[in-house]
């Protein structure tokens, strides 16, 4: 339900993680496609997980489904975003360097530190006109489980 507040409008919307909370209409983010296997939610928000670089992909309308996700370039040296132009287009650009591109994690309760990300169907979202898609990779080197503390380790040369 949108509300408005001030000069903008708001939305409260239930989380599973954080209860309810009021978002921004403008932090709104739309999948015009969904992701894969939840097609047909087209509306997440980000929310920022505090003094980390881990993130949730939330679902607006689904109070349970959230994603884990990481920036790309917070956990690996290089990453080479290979990508249709029509997935460009999909988000409003022709320029990959305008997207942030986002890995969802697999995190494994028995074990954390063996979380692994998706590099093979990466999350791009164009935070200017605030339109994303989960799209697949072009490049043949990324797979569904990358370890994120080796790529980690890999970056940092730990």
């Amino acid at each position: 339900m949108l509300e408005k507040r001030g000069a903008s409008l708001t939305m409260t919307i239930n989380t599973k993680q954080f209860g309810s909370i009021d978002i921004d209409e403008s932090e709104i983010i739309s999948f015009p496609d969904g992701l894969f296997g939840f097609e047909s939610l087209k509306k997440f928000t980000l929310i920022e997980e505090p003094d980390s670089p881990m993130m949730w992909l939330q679902s607006c309308s689904e109070s349970d489904l959230a994603f884990v996700i990481l920036r790309v370039v917070d956990f690996m040296k290089e990453y080479d975003l290979s990508i249709s132009q029509s997935d460009l287009e999909s988000v409003g650009t022709e320029d990959p360097s305008e997207l942030d591109v986002f890995a969802i994690v697999t995190i494994p309760l028995e074990n954390p530190s063996e979380m692994t990300a998706n590099l093979m169907g990466p999350v791009i979202i164009n935070m200017k006109d605030k339109k994303g898609r989960q799209v697949i990779s072009l490049c043949d080197k990324y797979k569904t489980k990358h370890r994120v503390l080796d790529e980690l380790q890999a970056k940092t040369g730990a």
